[in-house]
């Protein structure tokens, strides 16, 4: 208690023995805190309006029931600690523990629990201020996942700058090695050093060395496509065994000197696909020179086509080496190898199965890798979809010659007459595709909104729209929802190529999924765009 006497005197009324209780119990109530008394049995006594914000409880709810009340199942060990050490005369400060309130929601609150003592000293019951930290609690978690994300960043950051050193150090390696060789024995073909049987074993060596630098500089140039959006495929129905028997023959001679047994099992009815000739090979050869790279003398591997409902499936496996399961996870990454020493049994730069799964992955489809372990082989399931096109005798009869010829420059003759309608926020992209498709003798209207493209739908019928992705506004996706949507009442269907710089799988699919029938990437060349909208005219008009 304060002196009196030093105190100011608006002080000292409220000191005052009429006044002090309504001070005191003033304050208690405009506490934000829940302000509690019990017995040391646990019963409560008071109240306050804080307890009623924070537990939900009024006072003529709370008092005379049992604490307990407050305490969640998993935490009714608590209360008899709490007591007995209030019965000791011990104060609980900064208690952190969950209670509950009447509606069952569960809150982090903080207890400070002090007894009460009688004048001549003796314990008779115990106060206590409970402090909702639910709100710091979550920002303490929120700061505590933002710390792990951090840390994890910080790792994927030095694995990253880490790989890149191995890297662009394995680079080195591998464009040094040939080029030793080359300029080795160029010196000794220079100098005259060499007899005829030499100088045949000489530009052989030259020959394959060159060769090892023209895939590995092809390699790069495929991952920088990639990663810049600007791999296009040539995209034209194809039978996958044809793919394989070509990849085979080419890989048969390495096989044949490690004498690894090749077997080819094929299904003749399976169905074509709609791909890239080159790069699907392109994925096969990767996949069946890997095997026989890391299949030991003697080995076996083999190559099976298969349909499985609407996907052709082509699976590469082996005897050989395996993948061990900690590299299993990624074995797709790009620069990734699960030896990357110095003392590695095996050159390349890890780059062929990124750009396989990539490869695969624009044509739609999905590749994936499996290994019981190290030493016990490995397999390789490329799983791509059947072409939509051909889903009667007619379109199955196009000749691949016919169909090649859509894919150069000239005009298609379905173009002659045909009118479209060309969305694309780039005025110059729109008046540059108008002019490619009206040399053909189509009909061409441009919009360079989402909008006015609706507008002219209700004055004109085109028979193709051919649509940007990313406009502002509204959107490539939403103008073929609301298209679609249209459509539903009047009966019929416009065919629609989504013309994108949006390259990635996901936004083929999203385009698909919105309406479209096609899904072609910027930059287009000019016969492949023609050669599609031909195709949409003839084969899907047909069907409406």
């Amino acid at each position: 208690m304060s002196d009196n006497k030093a105190d100011p005197e608006w002080v000292k009324q409220f000191q005052k023995p009429e006044i002090a209780p309504y001070w005191l119990a003033s304050v208690i109530e405009s506490a934000d805190d829940a302000i509690i008394s019990k017995t040391l049995d646990g019963v409560i006594t008071s109240w306050n309006k804080g307890a009623e914000r924070i537990f939900g409880y009024t006072a003529e709810e709370a008092i005379g029931k049992p604490v307990v009340m407050l305490i969640p199942p998993d935490h009714q060990d608590e209360e008899p600690a709490i007591l007995a050490r209030l019965r000791k005369g011990e104060r609980i400060e900064h208690y952190e523990t969950v209670r509950v309130r009447k509606d069952g929601q569960q809150i982090n609150i903080s207890l400070t629990v002090s007894p009460i003592r009688q004048g001549d000293g003796q314990i008779i019951g115990a106060s206590k201020i409970a402090r909702d930290i639910t709100e710091r609690k979550k920002a303490d978690i929120r700061l505590q996942e933002a710390l792990l994300d951090a840390e994890e960043s910080r790792k994927q950051a030095e694995e990253a700058n880490r790989r890149k050193d191995e890297f662009l150090a394995t680079v080195s390696h591998e464009l040094r090695t040939p080029l030793t060789s080359i300029i080795g024995w160029l010196r000794m073909l220079r100098e005259g050093m060499l007899d005829e049987t030499t100088i045949g074993k000489a530009l052989e060596i030259i020959e394959r060395n060159a060769q090892s630098q023209a895939q590995l500089v092809e390699d790069l140039l495929d991952i920088s496509k990639i990663i810049s959006g600007k791999m296009h495929l040539k995209v034209k129905p194809l039978e996958t065994s044809s793919v394989i028997n070509a990849t085979v023959e080419a890989v048969r001679p390495a096989a044949e000197a490690k004498n690894i047994r090749l077997q080819i099992i094929t299904d003749a009815s399976v169905s074509p696909v709609n791909g890239d000739y080159e790069r699907i090979q392109q994925v096969i050869w990767n996949l069946l020179s890997n095997a026989v790279k890391f299949t030991p003398t003697g080995g076996r591997v083999q190559v099976e086509l298969e349909q499985v409902d609407s996907n052709v499936e082509v699976t590469v496996s082996d005897s050989g080496q395996g993948i061990k399961p900690e590299f299993l996870s990624r074995v797709f990454d790009r620069f990734a190898q699960a030896d990357s020493s110095i003392t590695r049994a095996f050159g390349g730069l890890g780059m062929g199965l990124a750009i396989a799964k990539s490869i695969v992955e624009l044509h739609g489809g999905t590749i994936r890798a499996e290994s019981p372990g190290e030493g016990l082989g490995a397999t390789f399931t490329i799983s791509l979809p059947i072409a939509k096109v051909k889903s009667d005798v007619e379109r199955a009869e196009l000749s691949e010659s016919a169909l090649h010829s859509k894919t150069t420059f000239a005009c298609p003759p379905e173009l002659a007459g045909l009118k479209i309608l060309i969305v694309d926020d780039e005025l110059d992209t729109c008046e540059m595709v108008k002019t490619a498709f009206e040399l053909c003798g189509a009909i061409v209207k441009i919009d360079t909104s989402a909008a006015g493209a609706l507008a002219q739908l209700e004055r004109w019928s085109p028979d193709v729209l051919v649509a940007d992705i990313s406009m502002p506004e509204m959107d490539g996706y939403q103008l073929i929802q609301r298209i679609r949507a249209r459509e539903s009442r009047t009966g019929r269907k416009i065919p629609a190529v989504a013309l994108t710089a949006m390259a990635r799988i996901e936004d083929r699919m999203k385009a698909l999924t919105a309406g479209y029938q096609m899904h072609v990437v910027k930059p287009v060349e000019l016969g492949e765009l023609r050669a599609v909208v031909a195709s949409l005219s003839s084969v899907l008009l047909r069907d409406s």
